[in-house]
């Protein structure tokens, strides 16, 4: 049987035949029906009405109308149920888009539409569809710093939907910042960039709780910030406060999202030591000793291309994603490079170290150390 042999009406025709007594069914998923379906149609999604048409239309003989996004599905589920005994099945042409075009009444089921109309892209993805979109909701990720990288991530895991954003972060709004940070505005120079972030991404989405912690991390509150997170990113622009996240998360058992920019280069990586001992590195498996203060200057010291913390933090904000819903393949164990000059990126593998001080199987936690002064190489 092939499409030619459903007969096809407009929505027009459908709207008069259904209220002739005819049953209009909707066959889409039921998030796309969420935000909005042709009023009075049962919705029933095509690969449940062919898996058991009777229980929703018991009479064979009956008229029904089936209508879809666009007509493709609909027509499909007609042949379906024209297989299985159906006699008087047609499809709408154009389907919702063109009933809605035509000004035919819609209606929209109760619920929180906001949810369905919001994520609906990430809905239509298998992959995350509606129980993932859930877990991104019930999902707290930390970004530690709300500069150049914990901008951009910030921004799109409130985009994404995750429910809970804890950013930490003591500084201020600079105008210096503008340049890159870009959850900061004009108008907010002088502000704390926790309070700033929490206006910008709340604009952005008000579903998403941010909590601000106007603190610079350390060894004494290190764990109280990491409360409860799902995953951590670093977004700290020195190495104290990396190393200090790494013992942390390797401690407590989360995943860290590692990011650093420099000039016109920047790395991201995924260290899951914590979680998978002597299987995922650490990041003191990658720098087991920090390199002497003048080998590595800070963006404030050697300047940043501005665009280049929002390459590294969207891939940060990528990476913690996939993580939350266990999508896809981690940079665990990997060290993705970006060149932003040459427009290149390599990968450098990075094996877990079975002597790291830290995350080596069976090693007892050493402890947290003075980090300033380590990183001091004092």
């Amino acid at each position: 049987m092939n499409d030619t042999t459903i007969p096809e009406i407009s929505p027009a025709q459908a709207r008069a035949r259904q209220d002739a007594g005819a049953q209009l069914v909707d066959v889409r998923e039921a998030h796309e029906r969420a935000t909005g379906f042709a009023d009075g149609a049962l919705g029933v999604a095509r690969g449940d009405l062919e898996a058991n048409p009777r229980a929703s239309l018991p009479n064979p003989h009956a008229e029904v109308l089936l209508i879809c996004q666009g007509g493709r599905r609909s027509l499909l589920a007609a042949q379906a149920l024209c297989a299985q005994g159906y006699t008087n099945v047609f499809s709408v042409s154009g389907g919702t888009t063109r009933w809605i075009a035509e000004g035919l009444p819609i209606a929209k089921p109760d619920g929180d539409s906001d949810f369905y109309e919001r994520y609906s892209r990430h809905l239509k993805l298998s992959e995350v569809g509606e129980s993932g979109q859930r877990k991104l909701e019930s999902s707290r990720v930390v970004l530690i710093g709300a500069g150049g990288l914990g901008a951009p991530a910030a921004f799109y895991l409130a985009a994404a939907g995750v429910g809970t954003l804890v950013l930490a972060d003591d500084d201020v709004v600079d105008r210096s910042n503008l340049q890159r940070q870009i959850l900061h505005a004009e108008s907010r120079i002088g502000m704390p960039k926790t309070e700033s972030a929490q206006a910008a991404l709340t604009a952005l989405n008000p579903r998403t709780k941010i909590v601000g912690i106007r603190e610079r991390v350390t060894s004494e509150n290190v764990e109280r910030i990491l409360d409860g997170a799902d995953v951590v990113i670093d977004g700290a622009d020195n190495f104290a406060a990396r190393y200090l996240l790494n013992d942390a998360c390797v401690k407590l058992g989360k995943p860290l999202v590692y990011g650093a920019v420099h000039r016109f280069e920047g790395q991201v990586s995924v260290f899951d030591a914590g979680r998978r001992r002597g299987v995922a590195p650490c990041y003191r498996c990658l720098f087991p000793e920090p390199p002497p203060p003048e080998a590595a200057p800070n963006c404030a010291e050697a300047g940043v291309l501005g665009v280049l913390p929002g390459v590294i933090g969207m891939l940060q904000a990528t990476e913690a994603i996939k993580l939350l819903l266990g999508l896809g393949t981690s940079l665990a164990g990997r060290l993705l490079h970006f060149d932003a000059l040459g427009m290149r990126s390599r990968e450098t593998r990075l094996p877990a170290d079975p002597q790291c001080p830290v995350c080596a199987p069976g090693r007892v936690f050493p402890g947290y150390i003075d980090y300033a002064k380590f990183c001091a190489g004092g």
